[in-house]
């Protein structure tokens, strides 16, 4: 569904003082994303004719986070009927689409559910409203939709104020709602915030509504599509949601997980068929993992692309940029980042390759680097296809070290090598006969003259 005729209002101008942090609470993030953008982004599919955050505290950073985007200032923290008053009369005149009002914590709400809650619409269709609920595992304090026989809803009550047969109610407020184009105007200017909390609700809307003679739909949701989140411990439950929910995707998918409740997934992690993830992996975000691919316990990947049949791991890192070629082997305590890796290329351990291309079918040995910083600028290393790197080498960029060539263990390359020739560049051995038997002698007689003399 794509469709433009109506608003959308994000409600994002509380203080989020339980999150306790200088970072917006919005703005933290589920799977590397702010949690914002999930809800944008879902917003954004339905094209909206108008798409309006109400900010307070903390409101340049979300200017900064979401340029571009229509903002509202909401000085003084007066509840949601307030909040969303100020957006809509911020609307251009004469503005009469519905309006559909979202709470910028509740970032998870799937694109389906929004397009029936607009495809419910309001008075053209003879609703006022149409509220959005759910059935929680533990409905707790919520506030409860009750609904007449046909499905349409009655009133909201509070769970202070519900009667037992009201409590029992399982379906609950999520505190979303469409409002009708044509009243939201005036119903939200008929607020009262004549309450102990001397706040405007929302859920007053419903007894205005039904008053002008207007139905109010109800759309219901799962408990997870509406997660609010509001502290660290919300945070984390929207996380474990999340992984939950991409773990069993990748299964779906056809990828292999030994342990999956161990592997770490970003929100645009990129998966094919038949992978193989080990126990204790993190993938963040802008990772590419191919078909037939076999990441081993405890690796750590973020911006890199493995392509097909290629093994990574275990203790691998790699890092954004690393592009590993088909049919490669990356092994233990390898790190990677910005490096393009060809076909067959095998770096089995205990290396470190930054800025670098790697040609087909070379082979990297245990402990070798790429010097590629100076302490000001980075330079590039080139290994061409072919070529063997003995172990302990170090390459100092910019260095080319062409097709074939041969570099001797414990080599410092500082200058290009020519391809099929062997770069040695280490001290030459020297052996000195009877010298060891001579110093274990001489520093044996030296320890027991100082023992003599205490």
């Amino acid at each position: 569904m794509s469709t433009s005729n109506f608003a959308a209002i994000i409600l994002a101008a509380g203080k989020g003082t339980r999150m306790k942090s200088s970072t917006h609470k919005v703005l933290h993030s589920v799977g590397g994303k702010p949690m914002l953008m999930y809800l944008l982004d879902t917003v954004n599919q339905l094209n909206p004719a108008k798409n309006i955050l109400v900010v307070g505290s903390g409101k340049e950073q979300l200017m900064n986070a979401v340029p571009g985007a229509d903002f509202v200032e909401q000085t003084e923290q007066l509840g949601t009927g307030h909040a969303a008053r100020i957006a809509v009369d911020s609307l251009p005149e004469g503005f009469s689409d519905d309006i559909i009002i979202l709470f910028g914590d509740v970032p998870f709400i799937p694109l389906s559910v929004m397009e029936e809650m607009i495809a419910k619409g309001g008075s053209e269709v003879g609703n006022g409203l149409t509220v959005l609920g759910f059935r929680p595992e533990d409905a707790a304090k919520y506030g409860r939709l009750v609904t007449s026989t046909d499905g349409k809803l009655e009133r909201i009550v509070e769970f202070k104020d519900a009667s037992e047969d009201e409590r029992a109610i399982t379906l609950c407020n999520s505190g979303m709602m469409l409002i009708s184009g044509s009243h939201a105007k005036k119903w939200l200017h008929q607020l009262s915030n004549d309450n102990a909390a001397g706040e405007y609700y929302l859920t007053d809307l419903v007894e205005f509504a039904r008053r002008d003679g207007l139905d109010v739909a109800v759309v219901e949701a799962s408990e997870d599509d509406v997660l609010g989140i509001n502290s660290r411990e919300d945070l984390a439950r929207a996380e474990m949601a999340m992984q939950k929910k991409w773990r069993k995707q990748a299964l779906d998918g056809g990828v292999t997980m030994i342990d999956p409740d161990t592997v770490y997934f970003s929100h645009d992690t990129k998966l094919g068929s038949d992978v193989t993830i080990e126990p204790n992996v993190f993938f963040g975000p802008g990772s590419v993992i191919e078909n037939g691919v076999t990441i081993k316990a405890n690796s750590h990947i973020e911006g890199a692309h493995v392509r097909a049949n290629s093994s990574i791991g275990p203790f691998a890192r790699l890092r954004p940029a690393a592009d590993i070629g088909a049919g490669s082997k990356i092994g233990n305590f390898v790190e990677i980042k910005k490096t393009k890796l060809h076909e067959g290329v095998k770096v089995s351990h205990l290396t470190y390759l930054g800025d670098a291309e790697i040609g087909a079918d070379a082979n990297i040995g245990a402990g070798t680097i790429t010097c590629n910083y100076d302490g000001f600028l980075k330079y590039k290393t080139t290994i061409g296809a072919g070529a063997f790197i003995g172990s302990n080498s170090a390459l100092v960029a910019p260095v080319t070290i062409g097709d074939g060539a041969i570099v001797g263990a414990g080599s410092i390359i500082t200058k290009d090598v020519e391809e099929d020739s062997l770069a040695v560049a280490r001290g030459r051995q020297r052996g000195i006969p009877e010298f060891a038997a001579n110093f274990r002698e001489e520093k044996a007689a030296e320890k027991a003259a100082q023992k003599g003399k205490k």
